[in-house]
């Protein structure tokens, strides 16, 4: 192998490596190291992968054994991960709209306003309580004047 040849498998190896790395990231499987946060998305994972299948599929009958085996492997974790995380984001969506479906049942207004009324007459009505009654004020008479 020339070095030319070694040059070109190192790099192919490195091209792989990079559209991995960043399905991974974007599959949320690791962070991303320019905002050091995991992110996810699904989209975007799934064109790394596609540009993947694309360079394998141009680059067929042009690789060592090494360079098939390699992007073989690396393809074939991201699909078998990529489809976990489709089931896991769509069964995290069906229960989370079946958790607002059960927490809050969509009622008609007229049928709360009904319901209103309802608890309103069976409630127990207070007893109004008597006012307490007040002595009348008295004016006291001035020691000065005279009646």
């Amino acid at each position: 192998m020339t070095t030319d040849d070694q040059k070109n498998a190192a790099l192919f190896m490195q091209l792989v490596f990079t559209f991995q790395t960043a399905a991974w990231q974007q599959m949320g499987k690791i962070k991303n190291p320019l905002t050091d946060k995991i992110e996810k998305d699904l989209n975007q994972a799934r064109f790394s992968i596609d540009l993947l299948e694309m360079i394998r599929t141009k680059t067929k009958g042009n690789l060592s054994d090494d360079e098939r085996n390699f992007i073989d492997k690396v393809l074939s974790e991201l699909q078998l991960n990529f489809v976990a995380e489709i089931d896991k984001a769509q069964k995290e969506k069906k229960a989370e709209e079946e958790g607002v479906e059960k927490e809050k049942p969509v009622e008609a207004p007229e049928e709360k306003k009904e319901e209103a009324k309802a608890e309103e007459a069976f409630k127990p009505k207070a007893k109004a309580k008597p006012k307490p009654k007040t002595k009348p004020k008295t004016k006291k008479k001035d020691k000065g004047s005279s009646e």
